[in-house]
Formats: structure tokens, C-alpha cells, sequence
């Protein structure tokens, strides 16, 4: 298991008092500062607030089975890339506990959980829809931008099972971003919608799998409204 100060990770401060955190997890095969240049890059400036800390964490390097076993900064593993196998769970579960564990450390810092957002681009959408909604439904949001989860995910089962609120989730995706991947986007939200999360989807024209500014700025509005600049 990787422990939660192995992971690195890339920080945009604050320009005033930080009231609020972001967890922004990037796709797989990427790094904390791989996305957030590329975030950089489409918005000509960083994602950046007054009182909001965003983080971008690496995930570790592992061997990653769809790519016959090579390393690759992968949040974790999976048998291969679609939407009817069994999901992962035993590196699932390990990458939970480490990201839990920066949570931990923004909550020593002072920042409640109910000001923290969990979010990220496909892969770690997913990622994030597992360590949110199975580990800190306590938080203010969810986004999921490009991203997918299996169709049997133990997120909808516990979902279901335990009939508690958990938090809002934003989801974007491009169309068509290779029309599948766009499909089991769409099918990812009606089933957490079904299973009771409270959920919004935003389709991008001729967007492919990647990011874009009106997305990201929707994103950004969407953060704004969900942690509003406290008593700084």
C-alpha cells in the first residue's frame, strides 16, 4: 500500500486566508503537475480561488494491466478498460486509504471537511466518486469530468445500502469523446442518480477526451458556489 506521504503532489495557494480545499485527481498516466499545466494551458492562468487550497496529487507509478503489466501513474488498477468487469478493489481500497490520508492532513490544518471538494479527469473521476462517496460523504462535492465507473461498482451498492446523503456530484463529458466512453459516462450518472445521488450533467459539443475552457470555468463556478469565500 502506498502511504499517504508518498504521495507528491502539486499545490496552487491561496492568494488570501484558505478557508477551503480541492482535490483535483488527474487521469491516468498523468502526474499532480502534468494536469495541472494542462489546466494552465486551457485557461491561460491556474485554476486558482481567494481562500481555496488546489491540490494535485500524483498516484503512485504501479504495474497497470491494460498496458500488459508496464508502470503507469495509475489511481489503480483494472482488469481491462471497460465497463462490465469487476472493478479492482484491492488497489482501489489502498489508493482510499492514502488519499484519506491528505484529507486527514487538511483537516489538522484547520479546513472541516464540508469545505473540502473531491473531484477529477476520467480515471480520477472515478477515483474520486469511490473515495467520496464510500469515505467522506461528509464533504462539500464531487466533480467527475470525463469519467466512467463499472457497471456493478461497489459505489452504487453502498449507495443503496446505506440511504444516507451524500455529496452532490458534477459530471461533464465530451461528445462525442469516443461515443463509448461517452455512453458509459451518461449511464454512470442515471445509475448514481438512481441509487440516489443528487447529480448534474454537462455534455461539451465536439469535445474528445480531454479538458476544455467553458468546461473548466463552469467547474470553476461551480466550486465558487459550493465553498463561498468565508469570514477571511
Amino acid at each position: 500500500m502506498a502511504a499517504a506521504h508518498s504521495l507528491h503532489r502539486c499545490v496552487v495557494s491561496q492568494s488570501g486566508k484558505q478557508t477551503a480545499s480541492v482535490f483535483f485527481l488527474h487521469g491516468s498516466g498523468d502526474t499532480g503537475p502534468g494536469l495541472r499545466e494542462w489546466v494552465r494551458d486551457v485557461l491561460k492562468q491556474d485554476l486558482d480561488f481567494p481562500h481555496i487550497r488546489v491540490i494535485y496529487p500524483t498516484a503512485p507509478l504501479r504495474p497497470y494491466t491494460p498496458m500488459r503489466g508496464a508502470p503507469s501513474n495509475v489511481w489503480f488498477d483494472r482488469h481491462k478498460i471497460s465497463k462490465d468487469c469487476p472493478e479492482h478493489l484491492e488497489s482501489i481500497e489502498s489508493m482510499c486509504r492514502s488519499l484519506s490520508g491528505l484529507i486527514e492532513e487538511e483537516v489538522k490544518a484547520g479546513i472541516p471537511k464540508e469545505r473540502m471538494i473531491i473531484g477529477g479527469f476520467s480515471m480520477g473521476g472515478a477515483m474520486a466518486l469511490h473515495l467520496a462517496c464510500r469515505y467522506h460523504a461528509d464533504i462539500a462535492g464531487i466533480f467527475a469530468l470525463s469519467s466512467f465507473l463499472n457497471k456493478d461498482s461497489v459505489v452504487y451498492q453502498v449507495l443503496k445500502k446505506n440511504q444516507s446523503p451524500v455529496p452532490e456530484l458534477f459530471q461533464c463529458h465530451g461528445k462525442p469523446d469516443q461515443l463509448v466512453l461517452y455512453q458509459w459516462g451518461e449511464e454512470t450518472n442515471g445509475l448514481l442518480k438512481a441509487s440516489g445521488m443528487k447529480t448534474s450533467f454537462q455534455a461539451f459539443p465536439n469535445l474528445q477526451h480531454e479538458l476544455s475552457r467553458p468546461e473548466l470555468e463552469q467547474l470553476k463556478s461551480w466550486i465558487l458556489n459550493k465553498l463561498p469565500p468565508g469570514n477571511e
